[in-house]
């Protein structure tokens, strides 16, 4: 029997500091998979559902995007896995009446913990304009009112269609389908906020903007470098191939301001060694960076290969160099004016440390560089980005085997809703497919991101809002701005299958639209149905939920689009010429559409059959062929840049703790830093502590400063306690969504318009 949805919020008073781990999974991660998979599912249905994760004939993990080997083990996935499958399995239900006891003020006034741990939801839910309560609505009323306000819009960019990773090809497919054929390319998703700087840089330097390797590249590696990522919160199944490359041989070093559990020892619970021998050690070397200073660690890298280049020759892979790149006489003379000083200001790293990393290096037989959002979310994140690859280039570490960049993404098909199209600035080969495909013109003109959609509704100009699953209120920045530009929105319509705050959130008329998730049975007019994902390394493979829907009448997101695009296009001129309800009883007619539309998914039924996975088209990595202007890789040359911390300030990056995932809050603890029982913590060296005329255990308020359009802009966080941690002097770190109010909605990365959540200057206050 599964444990009751919890009654109060996380009493923040009953917050405990201990230890810190220096070691990740082992029978601690077991046991807590299995506690919370109890609590949510009870045993019988644990036992169903956790062996059919991630099995060729079973359902992707809804969690990380992390790839499978072919050969797969009993249990394939990690604990927060078994966590994210608990949340979206659960058997805890939200009905109407649910709805009926609560008002929306009521709901607003809990935390994310407590509005995700309810359950499931089950019932398309309407709030009229000036109601209190959600009211239950029937299919067809709830689509009609969403149909007719989108027919209403005087200009179809008065509507923003959010979509998050967890969405399938197929029903990404059909959704950005809808939204260009009502005429708009206003498709800000998930990627904008996390990985959109990782796509900027690499589609300038080699020509795609997805990582080059593969998992066999991983496990073949001499040299992988990880930087600014913790695979053992936020991908723990890297580990696993982590320690099958250092068990070839392989050197790693982890490159983070803060030291994380999985990456100082990996007790791989599937194995002897890892239950109760003591595990893998994973990291030979730890850089403990300062944050933002991940640019001049690889231009230092970089300026040391080039030196011992000029001294002795032979580091420097010129025949790729001159066969397949250019710029490189550009990027060797920028480099070279980079003094050491600066590097060691901008990293808090000596000399010293920086070239034996270099001299690592220039070993490798083949160097992979690992990334997450440590990278990602500051403002020179795409200069950050091109130095990786400038590094890598130099060396010929691209198109090879065991060598290439690889951005780590977080959410399960977040890459995949890409390549189906969810993008603001969609290029001219993919519109001209699709207008051939489905017989309209489709706008060319480009949309809102994540950032600018936020700016729209704040400044009046959107009167329509959808949400293809996620928690678009959480999940952005400057959440005060957000919730007031929510607010004036005429109508706000959100896809899902949790309830969370964007529900709470809303517009002057709100609509949920519950949908089934990756472990439901999803039995449709031609059979039962199955959808795909792509994976961070761009394999796309099948998946097919196992389980009995929460209710009788919850239908697909891909049901949802087709309902609503039949309804949206009856009698419209100019709207894409599908056959709506056949796609909605067969996704085989999509997966034929993408077929025909989306470069290198050519025989896509016959290759998903069976459990197959098959890789996606990549130029670099399958024949050093780069999609740039010269048809080479690109050197670029970057000028030098990292944040400087104002006295009497600390530089904050906002992260996850062991028991989220994104906005999705399992639990109260994040046992791997010492914290248990609360999440409103900000962890900071011990000296800095006593420098500001504080001491640990204090409870502060977090305010963050900027100089914004209108002048010094301040936002407040309040009530958070000080921890000592093992982190540069001068950073710090809180976990988000509770740290988002802090984060300025006009600080974006150059180019990519990233949120700088990494990056936020803030000062602390007494309570």
């Amino acid at each position: 029997m599964a444990k009751r949805a919890p009654r109060a919020d996380i009493d923040e008073t009953r917050l405990v500091v201990g230890e810190r781990e220096t070691s990740a999974v082992g029978v601690p991660g077991v046991y807590h998979a299995m506690k919370t998979s109890l609590e949510q599912m009870g045993v019988v249905r644990s036992a169903r559902t956790l062996l059919r994760v991630n099995q060729k004939d079973g359902f992707d993990c809804p969690g990380c995007a992390w790839p499978e080997e072919d050969r797969r083990h009993v249990a394939e996935f990690c604990e927060n896995g078994a966590k994210a499958v608990a949340e979206e399995a659960t058997l805890r239900r939200i009905e109407p009446s649910f709805f009926a006891a609560h008002s929306v003020d009521e709901l607003r006034g809990h935390d994310d913990w407590w509005l995700g741990q309810q359950g499931r939801l089950t019932t398309p839910m309407v709030l009229d304009e000036g109601a209190t309560h959600y009211r239950e609505a029937g299919w067809d009323e709830a689509l009609d009112l969403v149909a007719g306000a989108l027919a209403g819009l005087d200009d179809p960019d008065e509507a923003v269609f959010y979509t998050s990773g967890r969405t399938s090809n197929e029903a990404a497919f059909l959704y950005q389908l809808l939204v260009r054929g009502l005429g708009t390319n206003n498709l800000p998703d998930c990627s904008n906020m996390c990985h959109e700087s990782s796509g900027s840089a690499l589609t300038e330097t080699i020509g795609i903007g997805k990582g080059t390797v593969s998992i066999e590249d991983i496990h073949e590696a001499d040299l992988l470098i990880v930087a600014g990522q913790n695979p053992g919160t936020n991908h723990p199944r890297m580990l696993s191939a982590l320690e099958k490359a250092k068990r070839r041989g392989a050197t790693i070093i982890a490159v983070n301001p803060l030291p994380e559990a999985g990456l100082i020892r990996f007790r791989n619970p599937q194995t002897p060694h890892g239950l109760v021998l003591g595990g893998t050690r994973i990291a030979d070397e730890f850089l403990q960076i300062r944050l933002g200073g991940d640019q001049a660690l690889f231009q230092g890298i970089g300026k040391h290969l080039l030196e011992r280049e000029a001294e002795e020759g032979g580091v420097l892979d010129r025949a790729f160099i001159e066969g397949f790149t250019t710029g490189f006489d550009a990027y060797a003379a920028a480099v070279a004016e980079v003094g050491w000083p600066q590097i060691e200001e901008a990293t808090g790293l000596d000399e010293r440390t920086i070239r034996a990393t270099a001299e690592r290096v220039r070993r490798s037989r083949g160097t992979i560089v690992c990334w997450a959002m440590g990278l990602t979310q500051h403002k020179h994140s795409v200069a950050t980005l091109r130095d990786v690859v400038n590094v890598l280039l130099l060396r010929g570490d691209i198109g090879r085997p065991g060598a290439g960049v690889c951005p780590v993404r977080g959410h399960s098909n977040v890459q995949g809703d890409r390549t189906m199209g969810i993008y603001e600035k969609p290029s001219e080969t993919f519109l001209a497919a699709l207008d051939a495909e489905f017989g309209f013109r489709a706008p060319r003109a480009h949309g809102h991101d994540t950032v600018a959609a936020i700016r729209a509704m704040r400044d009046g100009r959107v009167r329509v809002f959808l949400g293809m699953g996620g928690n678009f209120v959480s999940a952005t920045p400057d959440t005060a701005v957000v919730e007031a530009a929510m607010s004036r929105v005429d109508l706000t319509v959100h896809v899902s299958t949790k309830l969370n705050r964007s529900h709470v959130v809303h517009g002057r008329r709100a609509v949920i639209l519950p949908t089934l998730g990756r472990t439901d049975r999803d039995r449709r007019g031609r059979g039962e149905q199955r959808v795909t994902v792509e994976d961070s390394m761009g394999a796309v493979h099948a998946s097919r939920g196992r389980l009995a829907p929460p209710s009788g009448d919850l239908l697909s997101e891909v049901a949802i689009i087709a309902r609503l695009a039949e309804r949206v296009f009856a009698d419209r001129p100019n709207a894409p010429r599908a056959d709506w309800r056949a796609l909605e009883d067969d996704y085989a007619r999509v997966r034929a559409h993408i077929a025909r539309v989306v470069p290198g998914f050519d025989d896509y039924e016959r290759r998903i059959e069976k459990g197959r996975t098959f890789l996606l088209p990549n130029g670099p990595r399958d024949a050093r062929r780069f999609d740039t202007p010269t048809g080479r890789a690109v050197f670029t040359a970057n000028a030098l840049e990292h944040p400087r911390i104002p006295e009497g300030r600390l530089l904050l990056q906002t992260l996850r703790s062991h028991d989220q995932y994104n906005t999705t809050v399992y639990g109260h603890d994040d046992r791997y830093r010492g914290i248990r029982g609360g999440r409103r913590v900000v962890f900071a060296h011990a000296d800095d502590i006593r420098a500001l005329g504080f001491a640990e255990g204090d409870i502060v308020d977090l305010v963050s400063e900027w100089d914004g359009p209108l002048g010094r802009e301040e936002r407040r966080a309040e009530a958070f306690r000080l921890v000592a941690y093992d982190t540069p002097r001068g950073n710090a770190a809180a976990y988000y969504p509770e740290t988002n109010v802090l984060v300025p909605l006009d600080s974006v990365a150059d180019t990519s318009g990233t949120p700088t959540s990494k990056a936020v200057v803030v000062r602390l206050e007494a309570r």
